[in-house]
């Protein structure tokens, strides 16, 4: 497959809503299920997608509320375990008996928490600049608690950009990602409205979680997982995985092996084909 060709759209309809995603590879490959980050979509796979394809055929799923998947019904929540029910069903809708799960940031907390939840439809996980949820040492438990029920229900009004570039520097802004690695990214994540372009992304996204986990329900949750894990960590570490907590996270998992790339948090955008080897090493 040439890495050029473009993916293809896939719609998976669930019971309670749609999820969009797109698709690269023969459908006669091992499938493997790709999970994006916070705010990200399945364009954050667009650059590592086709170093795959090869092997594998990548459905790289919008997760509920982002990219061009349905948003939750009113009065919902975006929490954890409704994510992890989502792409539980979308497995069971594409017929995915046994899988391959690769996850980045928010992508890797959940393919994490759907592992340990379904250990024996798992064959490998495949985990970017994650392992777990993010969890709670206890010192921000309450403010964290009031804040996110002080927090306004409506959220801030959808900002209009007058271009895809200028939501591309936006971007870039708020997060460093160069604009090259954003575009795909970008792309997918806005829509065309008077005036110019709009986020597709439900805004209660952006609310803040009222309770986290505790640590130690995390290691837990990571001790259910049996698939062969493999975890890469950007160096230096990004801020909010430091590392001791994450190698504490690592040694809950029985079959991991954790390795270490130069780079930022988007590393498959960063590193493609660098990526790409680490994820088809069985080593």
């Amino acid at each position: 497959m040439s890495v050029a060709e473009p993916p293809r759209e896939r719609r998976i309809t669930l019971p309670a809503l749609s999820l969009a995603a797109q698709c690269w590879g023969d459908e006669r490959l091992p499938p493997l299920l790709a999970l994006h980050g916070w705010l990200d979509n399945a364009g954050s796979f667009a650059r590592l997608a086709p170093h795959l394809a090869a092997r594998h055929h990548l459905i790289a799923l919008d997760l509920p509320g982002h990219g061009h998947s349905d948003h939750l019904a009113e009065g919902a929540s975006y929490h954890w375990p409704e994510y992890v029910r989502a792409v539980l069903a979308a497995a069971d809708a594409l017929g995915l008996a046994h899988f391959t799960l690769l996850g980045h940031s928010l992508g890797a907390g959940i393919a994490s928490m759907v592992a340990a939840a379904r250990p024996e439809r798992i064959e490998r996980l495949l985990l970017i600049e994650g392992l777990g949820l993010l969890g709670d040492d206890g010192t921000q438990t309450l403010q964290r608690f009031r804040n996110a029920l002080a927090a306004e229900a409506g959220g801030k009004p959808l900002r209009t950009f007058a271009s895809i570039e200028q939501a591309i520097s936006a971007r870039t802004l708020a997060t460093g990602l160069p604009a090259d690695q954003a575009r795909p990214i970008i792309e997918r994540a806005v829509r065309a409205v008077d005036g110019g372009w709009q986020w597709r992304s439900d805004p209660r996204i952006n609310r803040l979680t009222p309770m986290r986990l505790a640590e130690s329900q995390i290691h837990a949750l990571l001790a259910g997982i049996e698939a062969p894990t493999r975890l890469l960590l950007a160096e230096p570490a990004t801020s909010y995985l430091p590392s001791e907590p994450m190698q504490r996270r690592a040694q809950c998992v029985r079959a991991i092996r954790v390795t270490h790339l130069a780079g930022g948090h988007h590393l498959q955008l960063e590193h493609p084909e660098a990526v790409a080897d680490w994820a088809s090493d069985r080593k």
